[in-house]
């Protein structure tokens, strides 16, 4: 019984070993890399992602926070979904003013779950609660989604938390 709950224990850290090394995978790095030189961004620009399937097709679509120069503002920092096309990736929804955490729903909407994150419409408003349901092309801006009240009841599974620590984008 002791060798299985070691076993179990190890296939734990590994598997949470190798989401944290997918995150971080150089077809990702250099795809932002990229993107952040296209917008005339700084080189300073950090990076927190979670690869998660949001299609349930077997294929992981790029989750990303953006922070730092000229991603954020009152309102939060960008966020962008990416998903996989050929040795690359291609912008779902470019999305302003999101604050962490990020979470991902089991309901679904046009094929793809949806995706709570905590919003702010102005520097004076409260914070709220938004879920950003795909409309066939894409996700909402945070000001466009459903609020709901922040009381912490409506998160299905963290994949990116209020926690987590950006990584700078070139090293």
């Amino acid at each position: 019984m002791r060798q299985f709950a070691v076993a179990l224990q190890l296939l734990l850290v590994l598997s949470c070993f190798s989401q944290a090394q997918s995150s971080s995978s150089p077809t990702l790095v250099r795809f932002l890399q990229d993107y952040v030189a296209r917008e005339g961004e700084s080189k300073t620009t950090e990076y927190t992602a979670a690869l998660v399937d949001l299609r349930d097709d077997g294929i992981r679509e790029a989750i990303v926070y953006l922070s730092s120069d000229g991603w954020c503002g009152t309102g939060g920092c960008t966020m962008l979904i990416l998903a996989p096309e050929g040795a690359s990736y291609r912008i779902i929804s470019k999305i302003p003013a999101v604050r962490l955490p990020i979470w991902l729903f089991a309901a679904k909407t046009n094929g793809w779950h949806d995706i709570g994150v905590v919003g702010r419409k102005s520097g004076n408003e409260p914070l709220y609660e938004a879920v950003l349901s795909f409309d066939g092309k894409s996700y909402p801006y945070v000001n466009d989604a459903d609020e709901l009240p922040l009381d912490g009841k409506v998160q299905e599974k963290t994949v990116i938390p209020a926690s987590a620590k950006a990584r700078p984008l070139y090293h």
